[in-house]
């Protein structure tokens, strides 16, 4: 397919096209309301609408448009089948943690769905069986295993011997009546009962720190206040740590999607495999047309050279598997693993239970996202809630945290100090149109980026959270970096935290025989 079917030019997400997504006003005065919630995705805008149902005054400032980031960019599998978890998490906390784990994300497939009945939510909401396959020994051994854990907790599946594609598979594992649906639809019809019930909407609204306090207050880029008796950063990254280390403890990665049309029709389903590379399966219908999602190729953020390569090797295993018309939507996301693989949600530090966060979806934030959301509710309203302690950012984990925290914060070091060291080979004539690259001015680390009509844009490789070297990232036009996952356009400016400055522009007047009219500076 690499040589057959051209990848679309830019990456755009499939499920914002055609959607009407409302727009809103930046905030520009100061408020007081009872929940500030920070982050216009799955997590913030279901939180608003569970929290303004108990009839709650919720202000939700988005930095971006909604629905741009993650959630605008999901696979939109609603789940608990999250890829080989359940027997780890039996031998690393027990039967009871791994068994409240799948309820609670259970919990969240119904609250969607009956959401969407009580709503008559047009958002392609159907029931399917979730499927991991292996095709190796050692992967089908790992399935049993699995299958295995599901009979210890009562998961409904088990294991099967085929699959209805071309792939040559050892086994699969069927976890039963999960769901897929339109994740931007869905949640665009929350927004409009948001309003309606008097909730506050903000976009282009950056929050960038928190007075403590009983009232907790946010404060934004624009010398807005915000001032809550809760406030939630429900943000991706979290807008604001405090003192919970939280870059520290969790790692980000990137992943790929290439929708395609075929000429077969998908037969239903939604499917993983088990081995390395990664591939995910599932359909989708938009605008009365059936697209194929051929997703992979994970890896940490910042840690591949040529990330076009990335969709072309989802191509060719769509086109091994079937007859491609054509790919008419590309699109990547970053997603963020805790130390032991369950998500943080709940009181930020134990000594500001007023500031909540999640975060650390692992993929799945289309459930866990869901499932924060119930347990802010609960925390806001003091009820009980029982998925409290598994999800407890506070909690520690000595096998396996301990371990991958000194792993992942090994990696920061080793990056940090690689960049360092690395002399660029490359100089702005060798730069195409269209590209970016790492160059070196006056023995100083530089990026580069020369957009379509050559014109020069050149900024500082040093990430701004705490100093690593960025990398290009020529899928998405980016700079990314590899200690913990911040992101920036080619201009500098913030994509992705935990950076909350941007790259520093590289102010010239003459490079390499251009002049400043031709730098775009």
């Amino acid at each position: 397919m690499a040589n057959e079917k051209k990848l679309p030019e830019s990456p755009e997400p499939l499920w914002r096209v055609d959607v009407d997504i409302p727009s809103f006003s930046p905030l520009e005065e100061d408020l007081e309301v009872d929940v500030a919630i920070v982050g216009g995705g799955i997590t913030g805008l279901t939180s608003a609408y569970v929290l303004v149902n108990e009839g709650l005054k919720v202000a939700v400032l988005e930095a971006d448009q909604l629905l741009n980031g993650t959630t605008g960019h999901t696979t939109a599998k609603v789940t608990a089948q999250h890829d080989l978890i359940y027997d780890e998490f039996i031998t690393n906390f027990g039967k009871s943690t791994a068994r409240l784990y799948y309820e609670a994300n259970t919990d969240a497939i119904k609250f969607v769905q009956q959401t969407v009945e009580e709503h008559q939510i047009d958002c392609d909401f159907s029931q399917q069986d979730a499927i991991i396959y292996s095709t190796t020994d050692e992967y089908k051994q790992k399935l049993e295993k699995e299958a295995q854990a599901y009979q210890k907790i009562g998961i409904d599946g088990g294991l099967v011997d085929s699959i209805p594609f071309k792939i040559d598979i050892k086994n699969a594992l069927v976890m039963k009546n999960q769901a897929q649906f339109h994740p931007v639809k869905y949640l665009a019809h929350l927004v409009k009962i948001i309003k309606e019930k008097g909730g506050l909407i903000y976009e282009h609204t950056v929050a960038v720190n928190i007075e403590t306090g009983e009232k907790p207050t946010v404060l934004t880029r624009e010398n807005k206040r915000v001032k809550a008796g809760f406030v939630l950063a429900c943000s991706h990254f979290p807008f604001y740590e405090g003192t919970g280390l939280y870059s520290a403890r969790m790692k980000a990665t990137r992943s790929y999607i290439v929708a395609a049309k075929t000429k077969e029709s998908f037969p239903g389903g939604m499917y993983i495999s088990a081995d390395k590379p990664t591939r995910s399966l599932r359909s989708t219908i938009n605008n009365g047309e059936e697209y194929v999602l051929v997703v992979g190729g994970s890896h940490q953020t910042g840690e591949r050279n040529d990330t076009l390569e990335e969709y072309n090797a989802l191509g060719t295993f769509g086109e091994q598997i079937f007859d491609v018309k054509d790919i008419q939507y590309r699109w990547s996301t970053q997603d963020l693993q805790t130390l032991d693989k369950i998500p943080y949600i709940g009181e930020l530090t134990t000594g500001e239970p007023n500031i909540l966060v999640a975060t650390g979806f692992r993929k799945w934030g289309m459930t866990n996202g869901t499932a924060a959301a119930l347990l802010f509710r609960d925390i806001i309203l003091k009820r009980n809630n029982r998925y409290r302690d598994i999800y407890s950012p506070a909690r520690f984990n000595p096998h396996p945290s301990l371990k991958n925290f000194f792993v992942n914060n090994a990696k920061v070091v080793k990056h940090l100090i690689q960049g360092k060291m690395e002399i660029p080979e490359k100089n702005v004539g060798d730069i195409p149109n269209g590209e970016g690259a790492v160059i070196s001015i006056d023995g100083h680390r530089k990026g580069a980026y020369k957009d379509e009509n050559g014109k020069l844009y050149v900024v500082d490789t040093t990430c701004t959270h705490v100093g690593c070297e960025v990398h290009w990232n020529n899928g998405e036009k980016s700079w990314d970096c590899p200690c913990h996952g911040s992101r920036f356009s080619y201009t500098g400016e913030v994509l992705e935290g935990p950076a909350e400055k941007p790259l520093q522009q590289y102010d010239y007047t003459m490079l390499d025989n251009l002049t400043s009219e031709d730098s775009g500076y």
